[in-house]
């Protein structure tokens, strides 16, 4: 399966999991480590929580329905998958409620998807490898490393295809999780630029179905614009 080794940056214009070396079953470890790391820990320290609360995303405890206290699954006879874990019990003013009583621990599902985090420390300028360590563990870079590339691209991506307005639309959550505020993508790196314009122009070569058979051989993009000067010039060659 051709996907990049995770924790290694891959801006040469491959897209994630476009690396041969890379091999799934080795990945998947790291990024359960993670969600584990978040479930169990970070949702319960007080800087991830108060930077949640700074960019509006509710944790997964916080959520009002079906909260997910712990990466273990819940059992009736333990006093639920907070005690299971050993994180501290929550009281009535902690999160956005109360403790959920014990009839709502019973059966409650243990998976959370950590897309919509990544997605949301990115918009927000907040995907410093510090935070990314603070919420997602030591096995961040090998967990979701090749996650919050993919996401980073996808924002550039994003502002380049639409309006302020839609691209903070897109990124809000529900009523309740609108994103606050959105900022320039942070530490961007020239390799991590001419990657992105690679894949833009392989995405506007295939809005015009210049794939497969009829796919044309891509130029290095220029700096500014290059990607598209390119693949319109060499349309019009065609």
């Amino acid at each position: 399966m051709a996907m990049p080794r995770p924790g290694e940056h891959n801006f040469q214009g491959e897209q994630p999991f476009a690396d041969a070396q890379f091999d799934i079953f080795d990945w998947h470890p790291y990024f359960q480590s993670c969600v584990r790391f978040f479930l169990d820990h970070a949702q319960y320290e007080g800087p991830i929580q108060a930077l949640a609360a700074f960019v509006n995303i509710q944790l997964p405890f916080q959520k009002s329905q079906n909260p997910v206290l712990s990466s273990r699954a819940n059992s009736p006879s333990n006093g639920g998958p907070a005690a299971a874990a050993g994180v501290p019990q929550l009281g009535p003013g902690a999160g956005f409620g109360a403790t959920p009583g014990r009839s709502a621990l019973m059966g409650q599902a243990s998976h959370v998807s950590l897309v919509p985090y990544i997605r949301r420390l990115v918009a927000t300028g907040f995907d410093f490898p510090a935070v990314l360590h603070g919420f997602f563990g030591d096995d961040w870079q090998r967990g979701i490393g090749h996650m919050h590339e993919q996401e980073r691209r996808n924002f550039l991506f994003a502002t380049k295809s639409n309006s302020w307005l839609d691209v903070k639309a897109s990124y809000d959550m529900g009523v309740d999780e609108t994103i606050p505020f959105l900022k320039p993508l942070q530490n961007t790196t020239e390799k991590e630029i001419v990657a992105a314009e690679a894949a833009w122009s392989e995405w506007l070569a295939m809005q015009d179905w210049m794939v497969g058979p009829r796919a044309l051989p891509m130029s290095p993009p220029a700096r500014r614009g290059g990607s598209e000067r390119k693949v319109h010039i060499k349309r019009e060659e065609t």
